[in-house]
């Protein structure tokens, strides 16, 4: 041939590209590159395993499988990469820098790739060669006195989970809800949030590695400085904060992340406020907002819906076999039967004997003026929707809410959205309202949960949908991009955004926030080759 490979290399590297005639139009659109014919794919290919080895580079159909699973629609096969390369360092990240950019390849960088909601790891456009990092997954640094860890991209929670344990090393992690598989950079990279006193994670991290599109290396903050030891004890270092940059953004590709850890409290005490109807989530938010404001509840609290709840343990079957969205009274009676209320509140406290004996009746006092039971784990001890949160809070390992994405079967998909808002009652009526009008609209069940951080209030919505069928994911995708728009008409823009809606949500943010964005990836990536598209920035 040409272009100096035999028909078997041309075939194994790239055999979508050799013959499309039995493809689907799925795996047809993800074959190429933009503006890259198979010739020069195929000498991508062959110059990516001189970087890596044979083992780590997939780009034929079969070995690319994992990475196009996302659990989003995407029936146009929008999202469906060109393949995928893992390196194993810092040196081979650069090398395949190189590489991309004399080829103008895009890469997608992911640590492990389970972004739960938001796309996986499938990327914002198709055609993207997925940059996997997991086989970069040391835990490079940690420092029992002070509690600071420094880590590569495939580190897990579990992982560091583990070392804590096997070292007896007094300290907690703070976990994402599918904690075990997800990777600490990836989700703090995300700004995902946890569910202990340290559950902002992008606040809690300190110092960077990142590598720039032309392979130079930066260290952020104290990491710059020669025979520096301050690298993640302060966030600030000097001039110009650059970490925030490299969040939700592509203007970089993170190699290395440092984080601070949770003291192990003496004493923990989760609690649990039921509250038995769909009016009470107000007077539960406007409850919540002044002890979390003076800190007095020092996590972040959870106000999670009964259907949210039960479709982590149960399929849609379970609960309801009849026509259109699952009724009220439905949901009441099965939210009874499991011991749980329309809203289920959970918080804990942290510190000394004293500590909670000092706090605990004056929470009490206040969730119960709402009509709610506040409960301990003496009274829900052996309810499993207790234990998942009462896990969480105190940064333990979990994986039952991936049942989200098996409320329609084996063929179930879920796709996130996260509006933010003030931490005010009213807020969550206006959205519990807005919400349930476009789901049931669409015919979708609205399990919701929402979430006080600190002066500002999350709502937490999967919509669960069969993706196994064309015109339900159809529907889904209608509806979500209903969702956006509509609350974003009323100032309720998503934090953070699936791949199928980041130019959609991006556009909420205003021309000037977009137009500066795009000066940076001028600035920093000018061919435009690390994740094209992520966050809406090209």
């Amino acid at each position: 041939m040409s272009n100096g490979f035999s028909r078997r290399e041309v075939m194994a590297i790239g055999g979508a590209v050799a013959s499309t005639a039995a493809l689907t139009p799925l795996a047809r659109a993800r074959m190429m590159p933009q503006d890259m014919d198979r010739d020069q794919f195929v000498a991508v290919v062959r110059e990516l395993r001189a970087i890596v080895g044979e083992d780590w580079v997939f780009a034929d159909e079969a070995s690319t499988i994992s990475y196009r699973k996302s659990g989003i629609p995407d029936l146009r096969g929008e999202h469906i990469p060109s393949g995928a390369v893992a390196p194993a360092s810092v040196e081979q990240v650069q090398a395949i820098l190189a590489v991309a950019n004399r080829y103008r390849l895009p890469l997608w960088p992911i640590s492990t790739g389970k972004n739960m909601g938001y796309g996986m790891a499938t990327p914002a456009s198709s055609g993207q060669m997925i940059l996997d990092l997991k086989r970069m997954n040391r835990i490079l640094d940690f420092d029992a006195e002070l509690g600071t860890i420094l880590v590569e991209p495939g580190v897990t929670y579990q992982q560091i989970h583990d070392y804590i344990e096997d070292n007896d090393l007094p300290y907690w992690i703070d976990v994402p809800t599918v904690g075990p598989i997800v990777s600490m950079m990836g989700n703090t990279l995300e700004r995902g949030v946890g569910y202990t006193p340290y559950g902002d994670h992008f606040f809690m991290q300190c110092g960077m590695e990142v590598v720039l599109a032309d392979g130079t290396v930066l260290k952020t903050g104290m990491g710059s400085i020669e025979n520096g030891n301050t690298w993640q004890a302060f966030k600030w270092g000097y001039g110009p904060y650059l970490d925030g940059i490299f969040t939700q953004s592509n203007f970089g590709i993170v190699t290395k992340l440092g984080m601070w850890l949770m003291p192990r409290p003496p004493v923990y005490k989760p609690f649990m406020v039921r509250s038995p109807n769909v009016e009470d989530v107000a007077a539960i938010t406007d409850t919540i907002r002044p002890f979390r404001m003076n800190n007095l509840i020092p996590n972040g609290v959870l106000i999670m819906g009964a259907l949210y709840q039960m479709s982590m343990f149960n399929s849609r079957a379970d609960l309801w076999d009849g026509e259109g969205v699952i009724p009220l009274d439905v949901i009441q009676r099965h939210a009874r039967a499991n011991d749980i209320g329309m809203w289920n509140t959970f918080y804990a406290l942290y510190g000394t004997e004293e500590m909670i004996a000092a706090m605990e009746p004056i929470l009490t006092g206040a969730f119960e003026a709402t009509g709610a039971d506040v409960l301990t784990a003496a009274e829900m001890r052996g309810n499993p929707y207790f234990e998942h949160n009462e896990t969480l809070m105190r940064g333990g390992m979990t994986l039952e809410e991936k049942g989200l994405v098996r409320w329609w079967g084996r063929s179930g998909g879920a796709v996130a959205f996260a509006p933010v808002a003030p931490a005010k009652g009213v807020e969550t009526i206006g959205q519990t309202e807005l919400a349930t009008e476009i789901m049931n609209k669409w015919g979708f069940d609205y399990a919701p949960a929402y979430a006080v951080g600190g002066r500002e209030l999350h709502h937490i919505i999967f919509l669960m949908f069969d993706k196994g069928d064309d015109e339900h994911s159809a529907k889904a995708e209608q509806c979500m991009e209903e969702m956006i728009t509509r609350f974003g008409e009323r100032g309720w823009a998503a934090y953070r955004s699936s791949v199928s809606t980041m130019d959609l949500v991006a556009d909420q943010y205003g021309a000037a926030n977009r137009e500066v964005n795009a000066r940076i990836k001028q600035a920093l990536d000018p061919n435009h080759i690390i994740a094209p598209g992520k966050q809406g920035i090209a």
